[in-house]
């Protein structure tokens, strides 16, 4: 028998209603065709992307011609930072970002730095959260570029992004939102908070992994050098034979999204708010960052005076992280964690819970009764 799966921010399982679009996409007789083709398949496809890239940009306010598609939240990261630098270096050479941020931005950034370009790092307060007045500080007449996470993937915190988009849109300076894990889980509308590129994935809203898009803001226009060459698709920003099968998942997952995403937020909510009742008995047990200011999905525990590992290793029941999935191996401890002021002793000790649209109540009960056991045995 599997593990409960609560690892959700890793990534999510595609919802057969998802995995049905994509699978119509695949044969002869589905919509299989380039949608670059002139005839009738490559029409019948382009078609169908038309419909996918229209669901994304709804569901955050965009027009679609807005929508760029990528390979993912990281290739969009990479297009939006690089693009943005190399572009605009005129104006300027110096990003603000944080150091809480993926390692989709962080590696980027410091690839920049090696081209001469100058990135500061700020540190969030403990809560997780970035204080505007030290963002206001680190603003420079030759920046260029902001990029702030929405939603962190590690700990669940929730960025002002409304402020932060105000700050710099005062200042003249872009601003770049890595939304890939705030996508399904709270609302963000384009329209009315003046983000100029935004960062989006379909395998964490319960589409397929290999696909992303990045938002690029078109009033007032804004553009980026293209990583990728060859055939000039995506209007010249991202060029290649574009996977219609993944986009039309990624549309049809963010489709259900919008129409779905107060239901499933209630519905997590009451699974996060029922795993933390059944833990109070626990008494070295901390949340880490400010409940107040996170999603629901995320749940960053600390075991106080114990190895989140070896906790792990005697709960084989259940599938959690002990940091991002994309951190690489080893036994660092959280990058994240330590920038909010944790101890690496304290920052070890951590384990994320991330829940979704397929956890039951039952899984709770059974993961709490697990962890207790464990615990105080």
């Amino acid at each position: 028998m599997k593990p409960i799966y609560l690892d959700y921010a890793a990534t999510t399982p595609v919802d057969p209603r998802v995995a049905k679009k994509m699978a119509d996409c695949l044969l002869l007789e589905g919509t299989f065709g380039n949608p670059a083709s002139l005839h009738v398949y490559g029409q019948e496809a382009k078609a169908q992307v038309d419909i996918a890239r229209a669901h994304v940009a709804a569901f955050i306010g965009a027009d679609p011609s807005e929508i760029i598609w990528t390979s993912g939240a990281t290739e969009s990261n990479n297009l939006a930072l690089k693009g943005v630098a190399h572009l605009y270096q005129r104006k300027g050479k110096h990003i603000v970002t944080m150091k809480t941020e993926h390692k989709a931005v962080l590696d980027p950034c410091q690839h920049l730095e090696k081209e001469g370009y100058t990135v500061t790092y700020l540190a969030p307060e403990p809560s997780g959260l970035l204080d505007l007045d030290k963002l206001r500080a680190a603003l420079r007449e030759d920046t260029v570029l902001v990029s702030i996470m929405q939603v962190n993937n590690e700990t669940g915190i929730v960025q002002d992004i409304d402020a932060i988009a105000q700050l710099t849109a005062a200042q003249h300076v872009l601003f770049h939102v890595d939304a890939a894990q705030s996508a399904g889980k709270i609302s963000l509308d384009v329209r009315q908070t003046p983000i100029d590129l935004l960062s989006l994935s379909a395998h964490k809203v319960y589409g397929p992994k290999g696909i992303g898009a990045l938002y690029l803001r078109k009033k007032p226009r804004v553009r980026v050098e293209p990583l990728i060459h060859g055939g000039g698709h995506e209007q010249g920003m991202r060029s290649g034979t574009l996977p219609t099968h993944q986009i039309i998942g990624m549309g049809e997952a963010f489709h259900l999204a919008q129409q779905e995403g107060q239901r499933d937020a209630e519905h997590i909510r009451r699974l996060r708010d029922h795993f933390l009742q059944g833990l109070q008995a626990i008494k070295n047990i901390h949340v880490n960052g400010d409940i107040n200011h996170t999603v629901p999905h995320i749940l960053n525990v600390r075991f106080e005076g114990m190895i989140a590992d070896a906790v792990l290793a005697q709960l084989p029941m259940m599938a959690v992280s002990t940091a991002s999935a994309c951190q690489g191996k080893g036994t660092e401890s959280s990058y994240v964690l330590r920038a909010m002021g944790l101890s690496d002793e304290q920052a070890k000790s951590s384990v994320r819970f991330s829940f979704g649209r397929f956890t039951t109540l039952a899984d709770i009960d059974q993961v709490v009764g697990a962890i207790t056991k464990t615990i105080s045995s």
